[in-house]
C-alpha cells in the first residue's frame, strides 16, 4: 500500500490524532502569521509554504515535528536550535514537548526576508542582463 497523497494542508492534519492535530494547526499559525503573503502547497507530501520558492515544510511523525527551513534557516539559528536533533536543513522538535513557536516565527521572518532578498537579487540580474 503506498504513502498518502494530500491536496491540501488541512487533509494533511486532518490525518492525524487529536492531539498531534492542535501542534500542527498552532505551528501552521504561526507560520501563516510570519508570512502572510507565503502559498500553502503539499510538497514531498508534507504541508509546505512557498514565497519566491520553498520557504519552510513541516511535517508530523511518531515521535516528533519534523521542521525544514533550509539548510541556511537551520545555520542562522543554530544555537536557538542546539537543544534539538537537526540536521543540514530540518530540525526535530519532540511531539511531547511544547513547540518554541517564538523561534519557529523567528527563522520563518528569517527565511521570508532571504526570499525576498534572492528575487531582488535576480530581478536586478535580469534588468542588468536585458540592457
Amino acid at each position: 500500500m503506498g504513502v498518502k497523497q494530500f491536496n491540501t494542508i488541512d487533509e494533511y492534519i486532518a490525518s492525524h490524532p487529536a492531539d498531534v492535530q492542535l501542534i500542527l494547526r498552532e505551528l501552521r499559525r504561526v507560520i501563516v502569521e510570519a508570512a502572510p503573503l507565503a502559498q500553502e502547497a503539499i510538497s514531498y507530501g508534507i504541508p509546505t509554504f512557498r514565497l519566491n520558492g520553498n520557504l519552510v515544510h513541516f511535517g508530523a511523525y511518531k515521535n516528533h515535528i519534523g521542521f525544514y527551513p533550509t539548510p541556511s534557516g537551520i545555520q542562522a539559528f543554530e544555537n536557538d536550535l542546539s537543544p534539538y536533533e537537526r540536521s543540514k536543513g530540518a530540525v526535530k522538535f519532540p511531539i511531547n514537548e511544547r513547540l518554541p513557536l517564538e523561534l519557529v516565527r523567528k527563522i520563518v521572518r528569517y527565511r521570508v526576508q532571504e526570499n525576498l532578498q534572492k528575487k531582488k537579487s535576480r530581478t536586478t540580474k535580469t534588468a542588468v542582463l536585458t540592457k
